[in-house]
């Protein structure tokens, strides 16, 4: 039994069920509106194309589909994707053929260049749908702007926000007492114990995400990174990212000739002993793999002084979408303060919520008052701030300017 469930159980006698809860609250033509899509979804099914990289998510999918399915007759069927920007070429490849209706994608998990592509291309469902979910008014608009911008575009309530990310450092404090607070601080440490630290080579996310992290630290005028990169001078900016990598890839594991596959493998590498430091784009993570017994009891997470990159994770709706009922109706799901809650718990996924936790209703407020985040898991204040991301253009050409200078097979 999780604590989660435990904690629910403790509320039973005093909780609605949440979707009667909401309904309380809403006004009676958004109640009658909403009553309509509900009707609509009933008795499709839904095909959600979302990342099937990690098991612990793949499990929550399928625990909030056999949820959806038992209370509003929508059956999901969860499409595992390597690379979401496949799902993007697919829905333009039905745009150019005239497929304006029936599309074989239903709701993507997106967000930052691939959202910005579709959004380009006139390939999402209209705007402002997110914000005619019943449980978009408990989503944290005010304290956690990319809710509603996602790497520099807004979102126009195109995409219903899933969950939020933000760069976290990990280190086994059995073997590190101290870590470095600072990106000199962590090329200073690379240094002194060569082969200690490492990052997955881009183009994979984490890599990619890290390149991101330095760029963001080292340039003088971050408000650059909100433009188009074709506005920019690239060579110049990215000048001190580059001079600093020169200097830590000799200080690499395996002096830069091998870079970790993944998160995984990187999480793996720490587990070993192979490495000191290793990262994540989840402040849960550590202490969601030392719950499973895959990083040990004294693993600790960390942030940067300054802050670290931080964004937000969304599901979209395509213009062809088949089921857009059965879409809302899961996505409004995803938001539930009971399908919020579960998603954070570090046993289940360790994913922070997007809602706003402090103003919502008391039992649902209790659940999350009731999580144990595990002892790897920072408190909000010690996250620090969230450093935004560049603009979506920034991503392709730092993936190709680090390959023409790294790259290695």
């Amino acid at each position: 039994m999780t604590r989660l469930f435990a904690a629910t159980l403790c509320l039973l006698g005093t909780l609605l069920l949440p979707q009667n809860g909401m309904a309380q609250d809403l006004d009676p033509a958004e109640t009658q509106e909403w009553q309509r899509v509900l009707e609509e979804a009933r008795g499709q099914t839904l095909y959600f194309h979302a990342w099937g990289g990690e098991p612990r998510i793949n499990a929550y999918i399928g625990w909030a589909a056999r949820e959806v399915e038992g209370d509003f007759g929508v059956r999901v069927i969860h499409v595992k994707v390597s690379d979401t920007a496949t799902v993007v070429s697919q829905v333009l490849a039905e745009k150019s053929v005239g497929k304006g209706s029936g599309g074989a994608v239903d709701l993507i998990w997106i967000n930052g260049e691939n959202f910005a592509a579709m959004k380009n291309q006139g390939l999402l469902a209209e705007a402002g749908w997110a914000e005619t979910l019943p449980n978009w008014r408990y989503v944290d608009v005010e304290n956690k702007p990319t809710v509603t911008v996602d790497f520099t575009v807004p979102t126009d309530g195109q995409e219903s926000p899933w969950g939020m990310a933000k760069l976290v450092f990990m280190y086994d404090s059995a073997r590190l007492d101290t870590p470095p607070a600072t990106l000199d601080g962590l090329l200073a440490y690379a240094k002194a114990n060569p082969g200690r630290f490492a990052y997955p080579q881009p183009p994979n996310f984490y890599g990619t995400t890290f390149l991101k992290q330095i760029l963001v630290g080292t340039i003088e005028d971050r408000d650059l990174l909100s433009e188009p990169v074709e506005n920019a001078d690239f060579d110049a900016l990215t000048k001190p990212l580059f001079a600093y990598l020169d200097e830590l890839h000799g200080s690499l594991w395996r002096k830069g000739a091998a870079f970790p596959k993944n998160a995984a493998h990187m999480r793996q590498l720490l587990a070993d002993g192979e490495l000191d430091i290793a990262f994540s784009f989840n402040p849960g993570d550590a202490s969601g793999a030392i719950a499973n017994g895959e990083l040990p009891p004294s693993v600790r997470t960390f942030v940067l002084d300054g802050g670290t990159i931080g964004n937000t994770h969304f599901v979209a709706i395509p213009f062809n979408s088949s089921n857009k009922a059965a879409a809302k109706v899961f996505a409004d799901f995803l938001l539930t303060p009971i399908a919020q809650t579960r998603k954070q718990d570090p046993e289940v996924w360790g994913d922070p919520t997007v809602l706003n936790v402090a103003a919502l209703p008391a039992n649902e407020k209790a659940l999350f008052e009731a999580l144990d985040l595990g002892p790897a898991t920072l408190t909000p204040e010690e996250l620090g701030p969230v450093l935004p991301e560049p603009h979506p253009s920034w991503v392709a050409a730092l993936e190709e300017a680090w390959l023409k200078r790294y790259g290695v097979e």
